[in-house]
């Protein structure tokens, strides 16, 4: 059984992750969370690109021995330059949370016509002898005027996915498990990163 550390805190994203990390690997997997191996603490993104950041997480756990997973995730505006970008999380500033990050990318996209933008997600490996794996994925979307739907997280209520016309937050888990930006990293990293374990063996 493989047994890898997810390095997170975000039940929403250690819940994705697991579910479409467990049906595409296609071999039993034992996924463990930073409060498993017992580490206490944030581990400091001072990366300058989803990449950096998501190898930083994932290093913490190979430096204990174990394969190491972590994503870094965020929304691209384009209009904005591509913030929140990196970001994304922290973007309205103290107390954090979903709410007034959405709040601020309303009142920054005000009066704006081109809302084009895209959710970017980067999953890396990074083994415990220091070799990394990084697949990058990405989902293109708009952002509304106005919250729509009650599911999902982070930016979910106004980044509108036109195929299915419905915002990230009035998808089911099984509809953004198969198209989102974590889901097209995942497919990606899935078909490499077995034979990427297996080579450390």
């Amino acid at each position: 059984m493989l047994k890898i550390v997810l390095a997170s805190r975000n039940a929403h994203k250690i819940r994705e992750i697991k579910e479409i990390l467990s049906a595409a690997a296609g071999h039993e997997l034992e996924i463990l969370s930073l409060d498993d191996i017992g580490v206490t603490g944030d581990i400091e993104e001072n990366g300058n690109s989803f990449e950096e950041n998501a190898k930083i997480k994932a290093s913490l756990p190979a430096s204990m021995g174990y394969i190491g997973i972590a994503d870094d995730s965020g929304l691209s505006v384009d209009a904005l330059g591509g913030e929140p970008g990196i970001y994304s999380a922290r973007y309205a500033g103290e107390p954090c949370n979903d709410r007034n990050n959405n709040d601020k990318l309303l009142r920054n996209m005000d009066g704006v016509t081109n809302r084009t933008a895209h959710f970017v997600s980067c999953v890396a490996a990074v083994r415990p002898d220091g070799k990394a794996l990084v697949c990058r994925g990405e989902c293109p979307g708009t952002i509304l005027y106005t919250p729509q739907g009650s599911g999902g997280f982070g930016y979910d209520p106004l980044f509108w996915y036109e195929p299915l016309q419905k915002t990230f937050a009035e998808l089911t888990p099984e509809e953004k498990n198969s198209i989102s930006h974590r889901a097209r990293a995942l497919e990606q990293f899935c078909k490499e990163f077995i034979a990427f374990w297996e080579d450390a063996q």
